[in-house]
């Protein structure tokens, strides 16, 4: 194979998702703060990309706090990730959370350790070539996407370096899609580095087959989606959710429905969302209702507010998933793993879409497996909350066994314990 065609197929893998049917199809307005819809404004944000992140990071020098090498990295890439992994690094001290130079932890920036892309800029030769080899394979998506493929150049190479330099024992990944982690992933393979995957979110059939040597799954959901994407290498164990440990011994037994939470995420329409507001507010007066944005929509929902002053608000960047769901006995929301975290704390999830958009219809399945009831319309929706508003089943949770392995079983609530054994015996096999 030519170093071009190579060139082609690394980024291509990397890309994986984003040439999907299902990303390229998303609305404009979700899509335009990813990749412009104007050739000229994707044109202006990699200039920009070039000349702020990437030669800004030249002149901004790394000091991080802990040792890398020979450690056991935990590659996180959202505040969601760090969230995930974090578990990992409290339990062993050969740990050390890592992240590329310039990436968003949210409020987890100054906790992570960074790997240098300054030498990123050295390989954008190879830019042209591999924008010519995708027009190639991939069609208009390719010139659609042209700023995705500009800023996943050179990951591979310097995440390349950085192993031969750092030699880490192994790294633990909770994303198996983004350019980065993906390159990263690609990188180890070619350094022989060990590589394991703990799953962080629900998943989809969209996602790119598994690639690592372990990947703790959290349920039988997960592994039949993973067995869709592609062939299953390497051993696979189902752990549960570790994240959700510290919560599901405070299970909700409140007997009623008097909280109701609403969850959005950037494909929900606003238009859509306020018409919901407003139509929950008119028909339950006497119900507490908090809304809850995605951590990465950028809208202003204070309008909301402004209509319904007694309307709370979570923010989703200083408060996590479980303490929102903690304070809610149900939840309205359409395509988000929201609604499993919800069941598993016993809290009634109700699935309805905020908008007529033709994307991701019941994307993660829970409808149609039955972990949450789907309401069409608002009326539909109001008969729904009012069928839970009086009466809310004690053993609700149970909905979400096929989703996660360790409910009912004597490992709930410990699946951080289980993962750690699992990689424990993972890093050291008995000889």
């Amino acid at each position: 194979m030519s170093s071009e065609a190579v060139f082609v197929a690394r980024i291509r893998n990397q890309l994986q998702l984003r040439f999907t049917d299902l990303f390229f199809s998303l609305p404009e307005p979700v899509l335009s703060p990813i990749s412009p819809t104007s050739p000229l404004r994707r044109l202006a944000k990699v200039v920009g990309y070039a000349a702020l992140r990437l030669v800004g990071n030249v002149f901004r020098p790394i000091r991080n706090p802990e040792p890398l090498r020979g450690a056991v990295w935990l590659y996180v890439v959202s505040q969601n990730n760090y969230e995930a992994l974090q578990f990992i690094r409290t339990a062993r001290a050969d740990s050390v959370l890592v992240a590329g130079q310039s990436k968003e932890i949210g409020r987890y920036n100054a906790a992570v350790n960074r790997l240098s892309l300054r030498r990123k800029l050295l390989y954008y030769w190879q830019f042209p070539l591999v924008l010519l080899g995708l027009l190639h394979t991939e069609g208009r998506r390719a010139w659609r996407f042209f700023d995705l493929i500009f800023n996943a150049v050179g990951y591979y190479e310097v995440y390349g370096r950085a192993l031969r330099h750092y030699r880490p024992r192994a790294i633990i990944f909770a994303n198996d899609h983004n350019d980065d982690s993906r390159a990263l992933l690609l990188a180890a393979r070619a350094c022989g580095v060990p590589t394991a995957y703990v799953q962080h979110a629900s998943v989809s059939t969209n996602f790119p087959p598994l690639g690592f040597d372990l990947s703790l799954l959290e349920g039988q959901d997960a592994l039949d989606k993973y067995r869709q994407c592609g062939p299953v290498p390497g051993r696979v164990e189902l752990v549960g959710m570790p994240k959700a440990d510290a919560f599901l011994a405070k299970k909700n037994l409140n007997p009623t429905v008097q909280r109701v939470g609403i969850a959005c995420n950037s494909l929900d329409a606003t238009a859509a969302i306020a018409a919901v507001v407003d139509h929950l507010f008119r028909d339950f007066p006497d119900l507490t209702f908090t809304f809850r944005p995605h951590p990465g929509d950028r809208r202003d929902f204070r309008f909301l507010r402004q209509h319904h002053p007694q309307l709370l608000v979570s923010d989703a960047r200083q408060q996590n998933v479980f303490e929102f769901l903690g304070q809610q006995d149900a939840l309205i929301a359409a395509d988000t793993s929201t609604h499993l975290e919800a069941t598993l704390l016993n809290v009634v999830s109700l699935y309805y879409r905020f908008g007529t958009h033709g994307i991701a219809d019941d994307y993660y399945g829970y409808a149609a497996h039955g972990l949450v009831d789907r309401a069409h319309s608002l009326p539909g929706l109001t008969a729904l909350l009012r069928q839970y508003q009086h009466h809310k089943p004690a053993e609700h949770y149970r909905r979400a066994a096929y989703y996660n392995a360790t409910l009912g079983t004597p490992d709930e609530g410990h699946s951080q314990q289980r993962a750690l054994r699992l990689l424990d015996e993972w890093l050291n096999p008995t000889p």
